[in-house]
């Protein structure tokens, strides 16, 4: 038996900011009692007291929607997530090829569109650095490619290669592709990339692990478990950690939905949910990926897009999935048990989710489907996630004027719709569950950075004004949403509050940002991260 004191500072529950406490009690792996101040703390002849130095005490975060593997694989290779200047990642791509002459292809990613005119970078550019060998970097958000000329060339992408239906490569006047590849045109290039080992996916892994646990997540969902744009389906791997006892944290995947398939592939999704669950991984939710992104015009809207001269365009995004299998596919998942997982971002792409969800009734309201990102949503959508028990996947890192809204969103949406963004208290008031994750590597995992915007809508350290104030959260809601609500999401009714009987998934914080200026919530570090009350991560 051993026991645990963390002592001598602040508590947050997982739903309330409860101030200081004289002790939470772990026995175990289990909450055993919370104290007040002044009580009579036990005896400890073999135990250990966590001196909390006046910070805060939470729960374990649960990222809802995440791509670990993915994430890990990029520390491993070219990472450019830490960079956000052309001339920048340029250089890092030329470091990093001449520190790996032994690689054939330079793979890698986490540029930002904002960097590039248009958010379109170009081979030409990479040529510069990288001319002898193909080079094929996705971006932050994973729905565009960067690629030099002999990736083009290898792929036999010219002017005559015609867009896929589900993506576009960039051109020049003449039609000459120009570098950059939006969502299925990357798996011209993709297709041909060297095989991911077994062994490169079980350092991915255990680096995304690491990683994750360093910021205080003791859980998440995979939001990816399936080959898609050059990603290897990380189950087995994540079923091989687990049977090892690798696997640290609490893990469920969503397994990819095929949108070149129909209801066809459920048979497929039963057969891998059976074959990849195994202890701390349960492959039990379905993801869809709805639509695109509004940077490079994908993400499915019901009005068309505007030019840079404020016109209406021919394109008003797409929906990946048509509505219709997607209304017919909802219910038969829902049916073998099945959690949906859906990406929606356009604001058509929302309401074609909610239909869909709304087709399976009320006889599996504990499946606790959920929709990620909800970048548009129109003003009569949102009472329907309380409404339907649909949660509400929020990002918030997103919901700021950075350059990325600035240059490539607001203009090509126009000032009606910009005002449909990220509308984190309205769903809320319409009885919307909160969920929260990070979409890392698309951005930080630290959910610290993301609680920040949540509260502020302003991104940590920028001087612009808050983007839609009004549609803030507090931090004792924004927090309960990373913590209690995320945890609801992966079914660990176990997890996610402190109090006694539950499992003690904790972290220690620095500080006690309830106590400070909202401004410095981002300032706000992890000291430890315990899962079922062992340390996974002590800075």
């Amino acid at each position: 038996m051993t026991l645990t004191l963390f002592t001598n500072g602040t508590l947050f529950t997982g739903h309330t900011y409860v101030g200081r406490v004289g002790a939470v009690v772990v026995r175990d792996s289990l909450v055993e009692a919370v104290l007040p101040p002044g009580a009579d703390l036990p005896d400890l002849p073999d135990g250990r007291v966590v001196d909390l130095a006046g910070g805060l005490l939470t729960p374990g975060f649960v990222d809802a929607h995440v791509h670990a593997v993915q994430g890990g694989l990029e520390l491993l290779r070219c990472d450019l997530s830490g960079l956000d200047r052309r001339d920048d990642y340029l250089r890092a791509v030329k470091d990093y090829a001449d520190a790996h002459p032994e690689l054939e292809w330079i793979t890698g990613g986490g540029w930002s569109m904002s960097a590039f005119p248009g958010g379109a970078p170009t081979k030409d550019d990479l040529d510069l650095v990288v001319p002898d060998r193909p080079v094929f970097l996705p971006n932050r958000d994973h729905h565009g490619a960067w690629a030099n000329s002999r990736a083009l060339e290898l792929a036999g992408i010219t002017r005559d290669t015609p867009d896929p239906a589900d993506g576009y490569f960039e051109r020049a006047a003449d039609g000459s592709p120009t570098g950059t590849l939006h969502e299925g045109a990357m798996h011209a290039v993709a297709r041909l990339l060297p095989e991911i080992t077994a062994k490169d996916l079980r350092d991915g892994l255990l680096a995304g692990q690491a990683r994750l646990h360093s910021v205080g997540v003791t859980g998440w969902q995979d939001a990816i478990v399936g080959d898609y744009a050059g990603i290897t389906d990380p189950g087995p791997t994540y079923a091989e950690a687990a049977r090892a006892g690798d696997l640290t944290a609490y893990v469920v995947g969503a397994l990819w939905w095929d949108r070149d398939r129909g209801t066809e592939q459920i048979a497929d999704l039963v057969a891998r949910r059976a074959h990849y669950t195994h202890g701390r991984f349960r492959a039990t939710s379905v993801k869809v990926m709805q639509d695109g992104v509004p940077e490079n015009g994908t993400a499915s809207m019901t009005v068309p897009y505007l030019d840079r001269c404020g016109h209406p365009t021919a394109n008003a995004g797409h929906s990946f999935v048509d509505p219709a299998v997607l209304k017919e596919a909802a219910p038969a998942l829902a049916a073998l048990g099945f959690q949906i997982h859906v990406h929606a971002i356009g604001d058509s792409a929302v309401t074609e989710t909610l239909d869909a969800l709304e087709a399976i009734g009320a006889d599996d309201a504990d499946l606790r489907h959920h929709v990620a990102h909800l970048q548009f949503v129109r003003p009569d959508d949102r009472p329907r996630f309380g409404r339907l028990g649909v949660a509400a996947n929020l990002q918030s890192l997103w919901a700021c004027l950075d350059d990325q809204m600035v240059d490539l969103v607001l203009p090509a949406v126009g000032p009606e719709r910009a005002a449909w963004q990220y509308p984190w208290a309205a769903l809320q008031a319409g009885g919307a569950r909160l969920v929260s994750g990070s979409d890392w590597p698309v951005s930080t995992p630290d959910p610290w950075q993301a609680l920040h915007v949540a509260v502020n809508r302003v991104h940590p350290g920028d001087d612009r004004e808050a983007f839609l104030p009004e549609q803030s959260l507090t931090l004792e809601t924004a927090l309960a949403s990373y913590t209690s609500g995320s945890a609801w999401v992966n079914h660990r009714d176990d997890a996610g509050v402190i109090a006694p009987g539950m499992v003690a998934d904790l972290v220690v914080h620095d500080r006690d940002p309830f106590q400070g200026p909202a401004a410095r919530i981002a300032e706000t570090r992890v000291v430890s991260t315990w899962v079922e009350g062992v340390p996974v991560h002590e800075a």
